[in-house]
């Protein structure tokens, strides 16, 4: 076989420079058949072998000396089938171009997360979501997956087709194997109207479980040193489209959301003690907005200012009692927190390590500004989250090991035993693996 694929030996690094690798050689195979043979190659040279997509996991998942596997050359849709209301697209395609061919077809994912730089196989398999009622993550969306095992044998996996590895490889941490192609649920494309509303941290932990019965999509974001929160309510409209106007929208989503945002952050990581007060100001200068757009230009936003995070799953019902926790823990610390504190939700499904697996939850997420000491906040935060059994998002920063992952996970062990089945010689392992799965 002609080798077609790039192979060059350069570092890596993560989007939020948290990560650093330098693997012995990175390769872009342009194939199903060229990825095996990678794989054959790494294999017969001793090297372990890790996919990456954009970098936008903050732990180490993808991180190897060995063979660093680029998907750049495996883009694009490769089939729609609107019988089915499914689309094929190959593992390196990012959800931006995805989302805007989508579009372009007349179609949708059903439900998304907030940014839409990752790759639909990165993003699977960290099991990156939204926020959702009814609709649940991306990895819930996908109907069938390509994955190349360790020996180089290209599987199809969905309900029908080896259903032991679909259950667990949707979401699969690049524990099982290169996933070269996904197939994904879509409908006829729809729109939605956001509200954007400011509410008192209060009112918003009082009227959580209404708030989250009332509407399909709803969030909420919450200030640190601060009772004020700002929520959005996204529901499906008849229409018409109502999108923010160019200048508004720049001013919202750019100038403050990114722009004044950033000089902020800069400001609080230099001065720490200006922080409460650059909080209150700057969310009470929120004001309410209602627009409403096709799902992409919805769910997602640009996020220019770049930072580090952490955030877990825990059971839906526990939501408020954890919220309210975490802002005493906050209050009675010494810690000024820069970036607000991010509330999803989503129902139960039935993948293997989902965070969402078999229970209805709630993601809290924590942020801090780049080059800000996170550990004292993300150790007291991740102690009241563990209280409460939950379960890290696996490409954001936590401490957890296969010890504790294995008590909050049901089904760890069954997808543990499909690892040593796949990939017995730990081709795709790493030393993030092996910390949160064992060896």
């Amino acid at each position: 076989m002609t080798e077609t694929y790039a192979r060059t030996t350069s570092a890596w690094r993560n989007w939020a420079g948290t990560v650093t690798a330098r693997p012995a050689r990175t390769e872009s195979p342009a194939s199903v058949d060229e990825l095996a043979d990678v794989l054959r190659r790494a294999h017969a040279d001793g090297l372990k072998v890790k996919p990456v997509g954009s970098g936008h996991s903050f732990t180490a998942a993808a991180a190897t000396d060995g063979v660093l596997i680029r998907p750049d050359l495996l883009t694009g849709i490769r089939d729609i089938d609107r019988a089915a209301m499914t689309v094929t697209v190959e593992a390196g395609t990012p959800l931006k171009r995805l989302n805007t061919a989508l579009a372009r077809e007349g179609l949708s994912l059903t439900n998304m997360g907030d940014i839409m730089e990752q790759t639909i196989a990165g993003a699977t398999s960290t099991g990156t979501h939204g926020t959702g009622r009814d609709s649940a993550s991306i990895s819930a969306q996908i109907r069938a997956l390509e994955l190349v095992t360790a020996d180089g044998t290209v599987m199809v996996c969905s309900a029908e087709e080896n259903p032991e590895v679909f259950a667990a490889a949707r979401v699969g941490i690049g524990a099982l194997g290169v996933i070269t192609a996904v197939t994904l649920a879509v409908e006829p494309i729809f729109l939605l109207t956001a509200r954007e509303e400011p509410m008192g941290f209060d009112r918003v932990t009082t009227d959580f479980d209404q708030l989250v019965a009332e509407n399909e999509h709803f969030e909420f974001y919450w200030f640190p040193h601060t009772g004020n929160c700002n929520t959005k309510r996204n529901n499906r409209s008849a229409g018409p489209a109502a999108p923010p106007g160019r200048v508004s929208s720049w001013i919202d989503d750019e100038l403050l959301s990114n722009g004044v945002f950033q000089v902020a952050c800069s400001l609080g990581r230099a001065v720490p003690a200006t922080i409460p007060s650059i909080a209150r100001l700057s969310s009470r200068a929120l004001s309410a907005r209602t627009y409403t757009d096709i799902p992409f230009k919805v769910f997602t936003s640009p996020r220019r200012v770049r930072f580090v995070e952490m955030e877990y799953a825990v059971p839906r019902e526990l939501a408020v009692t954890v919220l309210r926790e975490l802002k005493a823990m906050v209050e009675r610390s010494p810690l000024k927190i820069s970036f607000p504190v991010e509330v999803r939700t989503a129902p139960a499904d039935d993948m293997a390590l989902s965070t969402a697996s078999g229970r209805d939850s709630a993601y809290i997420a924590v942020h801090l500004y780049k080059g800000t000491p996170h550990r004292s906040y993300f150790t007291a935060v991740e102690r009241i989250m563990t209280a409460h059994a939950g379960r890290p998002h696996w490409g954001k920063i936590h401490t957890r090991d296969a010890a504790y992952l294995s008590e909050v996970y049901p089904r760890f062990g069954e997808f543990t035993a499909l690892r040593d089945r796949l990939d017995p010689d730990r081709l795709f392992g790493n030393d993030y693996l092996r910390r949160v799965l064992g060896d």
